[in-house]
């Protein structure tokens, strides 16, 4: 089975994506998965949450020599000197691997926004900048035997996430409850049918038939409400006007389809998780670069905070039970 590719967006900052990414990547390889997160989000919270600042900074200054960033990979075909080299993969877990981010990667935004539109040409170099990110999945997959690839985007719609975006075969949109990420779900789902749609467009005139190029069709798998503070197990007052009106605007943004009636994401199909904010136990979890759920006594989860470890092993276990369930049927129909 080929691997699926998840990416995970929003065009609003801040609402616990990169903390999502790097759980679930967690949780999926504990079950079983083989899984490749990837860092495109050139504010690189991913890999800082993996890994230590040395190994970063490591990393950071091979500039390709042995092992390095995505932006090393991508650089050659960014300078016109050579195609994409193999990624280089950092080993987390045994079922984990990081395709380390890099701050460098906003310098190639330019050339993925002039070549989108040279692709109309039936020019192959913009045909190969535009396909960068699918043929850095695709083989960063098959050097790992991955089942799955959860890609970390930044909160924008330019044209590294678009050139990201029809590289997936999935989206996942995190949401916080409030009215600027309502926002944002407004803005990406138009933008992600227009994307599809002029990709469709410009695939027929890739002039290189050996050239792998991304399908371009991915679809939405869902949506995560994270970081609501609750009361009693409830969302305070304050947010519940804005969950009410979540399930409405991702079926009339996201799916293009009427609103519906639903009051909560509660009883939304398309609503994958509900998750709180863990408030004290993410510090301990980025100090010691560890998903929370994997958080012991020794990393300062003692207590309280030792019940709440174990709760979002259950939670974020469910969540990761529910996408494979919905990824699954979603390649088998």
């Amino acid at each position: 089975m080929n691997a699926t590719t998840i990416a995970f967006i929003n065009n609003k900052g801040g609402v616990g994506k990169t903390t999502l990414v790097h759980h679930l990547s967690w949780m999926f390889a504990q079950m079983g998965r083989t899984v490749v997160a990837a860092d495109l989000d050139p504010q690189m919270n991913l890999t800082a949450y993996f890994l230590d600042e040395d190994r970063v900074e490591e990393l950071l200054e091979a500039d390709g020599v042995e092992c390095g960033t995505v932006f090393d990979c991508v650089n050659p075909l960014r300078k016109g000197t050579g195609d994409l080299t193999e990624p280089y993969l950092e080993r987390i877990d045994d079922k984990l691997f990081l395709i380390p981010g890099d701050l460098s990667m906003s310098l190639f935004e330019d050339q993925l926004s002039s070549q989108w539109s040279a692709c109309m040409d039936g020019d192959e170099r913009a045909f190969r900048v535009v396909s960068v990110f699918g043929r850095i999945l695709e083989s960063a997959a098959n050097l790992t035997n991955a089942d799955l690839v959860l890609v970390d985007l930044g909160p924008n719609l330019g044209a590294s996430n678009r050139a990201a975006l029809i590289a997936a075969d999935h989206v996942v949109v995190p949401l916080s409850p409030d009215l600027f990420s309502l926002q944002g779900l407004q803005n990406l789902g138009p933008t992600l049918r227009r994307w599809k749609s002029e990709w469709a467009d410009r695939k027929p005139k890739n002039p290189e038939p050996a050239l792998t190029i991304p399908r371009g069709e991915p679809t939405p798998l869902g949506y995560v409400v994270l970081q609501h503070s609750e009361r009693l197990d409830r969302p305070v007052k304050a947010y519940r006007k804005w969950i009410a009106r979540i399930p409405g605007v991702y079926r009339t943004a996201v799916l293009d389809e009427p609103p519906g009636d639903l009051s909560s994401p509660e009883e939304d199909p398309h609503c994958l998780a509900l998750l709180k904010h863990y408030r004290s136990l993410l510090p301990l979890g980025h100090e010691a670069h560890k998903a929370i759920f994997n958080l012991k006594p020794a990393d300062g989860a003692i207590g309280a905070h030792l019940q709440a470890v174990h709760a979002a092993y259950r939670t974020f276990k469910d969540l990761a039970s529910v996408i494979d369930q919905k990824r699954i049927a979603g390649v088998t129909a």
